[in-house]
């Protein structure tokens, strides 16, 4: 009698405890954006108002993830990390760099080792490749640049999937942005490990988590596989959500 009304409490309180770690790692999640937000923004406070490269010849992080030990990218802090432009104004933490949801690791000599980043920032921050990912869109390349949707619209660095992540840049394609939903793409996906739902930064310092509303934007994880990645995605309210909070338009006046 006693083992069972230990099995039915246990039962009872397993779910609430399961609920609490999640809720506790969202908000550890909702801090670490907001230390790396904090970091972005002294750079560009001591660089002439210039924002980090997503990518390009001096991207705020190099190294590109996969599920090799080999690779030292995966698990060494010091090879990619401890080299970025932002690492000392985070005070050397590497814990920011990773959601502490994220249960992603590689072998290497027989040890498993957790891989150290999880987040990326968004490419049209400063980058050199967006051409690919939709033409005539504004490419901010100073804080001064950031004028629409605004600084408080606009996030800089999303946790990306385990199985999407690799560079330091996670694509939005603004192809039919804003009234073509048969063009929209998700380029690279976000992460979901919030109960279907990933943190964002902002550039004016803010932090969210946002649930994912589309299934399609949250496919099943297949453990140390790629994730096929710049899939077309007819109507998906997050694809948009995502376009909507990364550029606009640029307007020529004659």
């Amino acid at each position: 009698m006693v083992i069972a009304i230990i099995a039915i409490l246990a039962a009872m309180l397993l779910p609430a405890l399961a609920k609490s770690k999640t809720k506790a790692q969202g908000i550890s999640c909702l801090n670490n954006g907001r230390q790396m937000m904090l970091a972005w923004r002294m750079y560009v406070d001591d660089n002439q108002e210039r924002l980090p490269e997503a990518y390009g010849p001096e991207p705020w992080v190099e190294g590109n993830l996969d599920f090799n030990g080999a690779n030292r990218s995966n698990w060494d802090v010091n090879q990619d990390l401890a080299r970025s432009p932002l690492w000392q104004y985070c005070g050397k933490n590497a814990k920011v760099w990773r959601c502490p949801s994220d249960p992603s690791t590689v072998q290497y000599n027989g040890v498993s080792y957790p891989r150290v980043r999880s987040i990326s920032m968004n490419s049209w921050f400063n980058s050199s490749d967006t051409h690919w990912f939709g033409e005539g869109f504004r490419i901010y390349q100073k804080m001064s640049d950031l004028t629409d949707p605004g600084p408080a619209h606009t996030f800089a660095f999303v946790d990306e999937r385990e199985d999407s992540i690799n560079d330091g840049e996670f694509c939005v394609g603004m192809f039919g942005y804003p009234d073509a939903p048969n063009e929209w793409k998700l380029v690279d996906f976000p992460a979901s490990y919030h109960n279907r739902a990933a943190g964002l930064s902002f550039a004016d310092g803010h932090s969210e988590i946002k649930k994912w509303m589309d299934p399609r934007t949250c496919p099943s994880i297949k453990s140390a596989a790629d994730l096929p990645l710049n899939v077309l995605t007819p109507g998906n309210p997050d694809a948009f959500w995502m376009m909507d909070r990364s550029t606009r338009r640029i307007v020529w006046f004659n």
